[in-house]
């Protein structure tokens, strides 16, 4: 089966257009996580702050995901620092509480 170029253009559109939602979310739900793990002072403003972070952050995904090179390059760098962020998260969820 041989894919044409018109519908090739379109699966990468497509693949895109899924990196710079789903992963700009999972992406930006790291971040936050980890800033209200991260950051010091009281738990709301932590939580508030980071969550008002994450609006910036998603919207760089966003811009990432269109500018990246190839829609596979886009996934990565889109999924490597999730995976980094969440790993990180974790380990200071285990070690402070």
């Amino acid at each position: 089966m041989v894919i044409s170029s018109r519908a090739s253009y379109r699966w990468m559109v497509a693949s895109r257009c899924g990196a710079a939602i789903l992963g700009g979310y999972v992406f930006a739900s790291a971040i936050t996580v980890f800033l209200s793990l991260a950051l010091p002072g009281p738990r709301a403003e932590v939580v508030l702050f980071a969550s008002l972070l994450s609006f910036i952050f998603y919207l760089l995904a966003v811009i990432w995901a269109f500018a990246a090179k190839t829609a596979w390059r886009a996934w990565l760098w889109l999924i490597l620092p999730t995976l980094v962020l969440a790993t990180i998260s974790y380990l200071i969820k285990r070690a402070v509480f």
